[in-house]
């Protein structure tokens, strides 16, 4: 049963995945719901702290299709300003939220962290090559 529940998560956001990345991407990433609803697919590590998300898990998914959306300045500050409402809304969450790239072996240009000043993150994304 779980078996198959893991395999109808997978497959949803494989299908939201591909349904994400055929919209235009800045409207993704300045549409919060987007990069919430792919935040969401971590929520029992982001709630509780474990599982610990894996490549390849649903969550890990999700993370990889953010760093898709964070493909230009544009709409890297976008998913930025997201993720700073994210973080200050669930402020007893933020520290899991955080790690949530690093876990998943993505790098979305910025760190997620409350005094990352969004406008600026282009310096630190051409540091990492991005």
């Amino acid at each position: 049963m779980i078996r198959i529940r893991y395999l109808t998560t997978v497959f949803a956001i494989g299908v939201a995945a591909i349904l994400f990345s055929r919209s235009a991407a800045v409207s993704a990433a300045d549409d919060c719901s987007t990069v919430t609803a792919l935040v969401s697919a971590c929520s029992s590590f982001v709630t509780y702290g474990s599982p610990d998300p894996i490549p390849g898990s649903p969550c890990c998914v999700a993370m990889t299709t953010l760093n898709n959306l964070a493909d230009s300045g544009d709409n890297r500050r976008g998913v930025c300003r997201c993720l700073m409402d994210l973080i200050t809304v669930y402020s007893s969450n933020a520290t899991a939220i955080a790690t949530l790239p690093g876990f998943c072996g993505v790098s979305l240009g910025f760190t997620i962290d409350p005094n990352t000043d969004c406008e600026y993150i282009d310096q630190y994304a051409r540091l990492e090559g991005r």
